[in-house]
């Protein structure tokens, strides 16, 4: 196993994200941060911090769990599921979802589907802690913290504080 980004890498990445998405929206007025369960809640939560000490205004952060809205997954046992938690409107807000990885895009657009089924955003933008590339479907990250060109017999891990005890992320192969 290999570690593509310490906890301090993160930490710039966060805030340069946190940065970007401040400077693309002319500041945070209309900004809600979605975190895809399980780490993109952890990732929404850290930029929602950074954003709070550039800007001084508390982005609001929900939860979003997307494993109902998935093309490619069975349905799963529904009592171990993590829950969707967006206690604000979605109606003409800039939705900015977080997640660890982008792989494929099948979460992203099953992401989606969530998010418009729960309100009408006047626009969705993505970000990314890692993109990995390997996409099956035209989906493309607004704002990333490390692109990692992979082999497909690789497979990277992000960790966070609140979910795993440490920050980081690493590459091994799989089945290695």
């Amino acid at each position: 196993m290999s570690q593509l980004m310490t906890s301090a890498d993160m930490g710039r990445a966060i805030r340069r994200i946190a940065h970007e998405i401040i400077e693309r929206n002319r500041g945070v007025d209309d900004v809600v941060l979605i975190g895809i369960h399980t780490r993109g809640v952890s990732l929404a939560q850290a930029l929602q911090s950074a954003i709070a000490d550039f800007e001084g205004a508390k982005v609001p952060v929900g939860e979003l769990d997307v494993t109902a809205h998935r093309d490619d997954r069975r349905a799963e046992d529904q009592t171990n599921r993590p829950h969707t938690d967006i206690p604000f409107n979605l109606d003409d807000k800039i939705v900015v979802l977080v997640d660890d990885v982008l792989y494929t895009g099948r979460t992203v657009r099953a992401a989606m589907d969530a998010i418009v089924d729960l309100g009408r955003p006047s626009k969705i933008e993505l970000a990314i802690l890692v993109d990995r590339g390997h996409r099956e479907l035209p989906i493309r990250a607004d704002y990333v913290g490390k692109n990692v060109p992979t082999a497909g017999t690789e497979r990277v891990s992000v960790h966070t504080e609140s979910v795993d005890g440490d920050d980081g992320a690493w590459i091994d192969r799989v089945g290695a």
